[in-house]
């Protein structure tokens, strides 16, 4: 084992993008659209990169708001979604806090020799795996019990608001015993086996620590490569077709990225799936503003950077020609890090409050689909780091799909959206769209205004089309509707249902309603039944029924920002 002190790979941020997006408050708005769809004509499946979440809280996993939170995402989807825990293999009392939990399954006696405890393990697997999930097991951090002695070198000022140098990251160093860590592993497998079966547990991700290009590890990309080695020898020797991968740095970390495929490639390691990051933006935290104060500087999330950064780590994979059709999962795809900090920390984590961030997110996803077809290697998943948080405030603005007392913020809304896509993409197209080819020669500037589609189509015949208006600023406004005509073309002719469900400020938007009731820090029981009656996905109108002869034309009027999904169903 390489003892090496610490020195990792140097890290760059890619592209010429600034830490968030500022205000260009005369940005165009777009006035008009036009949007085609194809009903017959599939391009391939629609691949479902939006079916993962993950969180630091592993202990809010089986509270009882977090399993009742797991079900929501069955109820609406059907279930099957990977969610990705922090902090399995922590020691700790239990008690998890923003950004902190523990597993507590490494021990070892007076004499050294290991043992385990998979009680709170088996809590936050029982809920997963309960709800109809699956596991991207992160595997990491350092038992306290396997810590190297260099461990304590890792100082912190004593005070009534630090725990001891474990907590504070002494976690991070690579364990001091290699072969007492790969026990631990193939226990783990082993386990995990014995309690949910073999067929569960062979669908499941086995992905090794996060974060390694930070201070996550304390230890050399040498020292997680050696660890990868002895931690998939024992992944395999327990389930020879587990799948495993990594090794989820930040989108800093290209050059260790490399560093790890060079590796693996060379001595010809298993590798299912290579992970890394993404984030959209990093504002100045914690600037203790008054609260009825703005943003010292408005700033935004960039979808455009988020891009950049999956075009080019995915070009980095496509380049080993052993790697280029492996799956890529960018396991922590968010607008902004980090996600225990809300609106109290900096004004501008505010949007995690709005309508703003779900069409954001819908506009994501479908523009990461884009880049699958023009890049060698493709996202499978793009994982959302969000859950919920104990102890918050009403609309803290942190990035999670609850608020304060199981209200639903609109975030989750455009996950319910994306779920109601059918299994095949259909051809569509605006005339108001932003491409992706535009990376190409970006000058770092965010996703101008646009409108744009992504359209399904179900074995039923049903199509889908769910479409948006949006620009990375969400300080920008505008008085006017933008009048879109929808076009959807080739039909069966027949009788067709349409639904149309909407994601603006006045639908599927509690935060809008907690607002009009005069924003409560303690709601009485009838706001709080107003709060979440209106939680959910609403209808813009009523369901109504269409004769169709080939080409069904819509009209829809688009605020900014919004999203509309489109249903037409054939009925008898």
């Amino acid at each position: 084992m390489t003892t090496d002190t610490a020195v990792h790979t140097g890290r760059k941020s890619l592209g010429p993008f600034p830490p968030a997006a500022p205000r260009n408050p005369d940005a165009p708005h777009v006035t008009t659209a036009t949007v085609d769809v194809d009903a017959a004509e599939i391009e391939g499946p629609l691949t479902r990169i939006w079916e993962s979440f993950g969180y630091d809280e592993f202990n809010w996993t089986y509270t009882p708001t977090g399993k009742r939170l797991l079900k929501t995402f069955t109820d609406f989807s059907g279930g099957g979604y990977f969610v990705r825990p922090h902090y399995m293999y922590c020691s700790g009392s239990g008690f998890g806090i923003p950004h902190w939990s523990n597993g507590n399954v490494y021990h070892e006696d007076a004499d050294g020799n290991p043992y385990y405890d998979f009680t709170l393990l088996d809590q936050a697997y029982d809920a997963i795996v309960g709800a109809g999930h699956h596991l991207l097991v992160e595997l990491g951090f350092t038992p306290r019990d396997l810590l190297p002695p260099e461990a304590a070198e890792l100082t912190v000022v004593p005070s009534p608001t630090a725990y001891t140098n474990y907590e504070a990251g002494a976690w991070g160093y690579p364990p001091k015993d290699y072969a007492k860590w790969a026990g631990l592993i193939s226990a783990t497998v082993r386990h995990c086996i014995d309690r949910y079966g073999e067929a569960e547990v062979k669908t499941w991700l086995w992905e090794l620590w996060n974060e390694p290009d930070i201070s996550y590890w304390r230890g050399t990309l040498e020292q997680y490569n050696e660890l990868y080695t002895a931690t998939v020898e024992a992944i395999r020797t327990v389930l020879p077709e587990a799948k495993v991968g990594g090794p989820a740095v930040t989108s800093g970390g290209l050059e260790f990225l490399r560093g790890f495929l060079d590796y693996t490639s060379r001595r010809d390691e298993p590798l299912d799936f290579i992970a890394y990051h993404t984030k959209g933006s990093r504002f100045p935290t914690r600037d203790y503003r008054p609260f009825a104060e703005p943003a010292a500087e408005q700033l935004s999330p960039s979808s455009t950077k988020m891009l950049y950064d999956l075009r080019e780590f995915n070009r980095l994979i496509g380049s080993y020609e052993a790697y280029a059709d492996l799956p890529v999962i960018v396991d922590e795809c968010d607008a902004a890090v980090p996600a225990h900090f809300g609106r109290y920390d900096n004004r501008n984590y505010s949007f995690q409050n709005t309508e703003y961030y779900p069409v954001f997110q819908a506009k994501l996803m479908k523009k990461i689909l884009d880049l699958n077809a023009t890049e060698p290697a493709k996202v499978a998943y793009a994982t959302s780091w969000s859950f919920y948080f104990e102890a918050e405030r009403y609309f803290e603005g942190t990035r999670s799909f609850l608020t304060a007392g199981g209200v639903e913020k609109p975030f989750l809304n455009a996950y319910r959206m994306l779920s109601l896509l059918g299994p095949n993409r259909l051809r569509t197209t605006s005339d108001a769209a932003w491409q992706v080819g535009e990376l190409e020669h970006t000058d770092g500037s965010s996703m101008p205004e646009e409108v744009d589609a992504l359209a399904s189509r179900a074995e039923d015949g049903s199509v889908a089309v769910l479409l948006w208006r949006h620009i990375d600023d969400q300080y920008q406004t505008s008085e006017d509707l933008t009048p879109v005509s929808v076009t959807v073309r080739n039909l069966p002719a027949g009788s067709y249902r349409l639904r149309h469900l909407r994601i603006d400020a006045d639908h599927s938007n509690s935060f809008t309603v907690w607002q009009q009731l005069g924003s409560p820090q303690d709601p009485t029981a009838e706001q709080l039944a107003t709060i979440t009656g209106r939680q959910g996905l609403e209808e813009f109108e009523a369901e109504r029924s269409l004769r169709v002869d080939g080409d069904v034309s819509l009209d829809v009027t688009l605020p900014l920002p919004s999203a509309s999904l489109l249903i037409l169903e054939p009925s008898s």
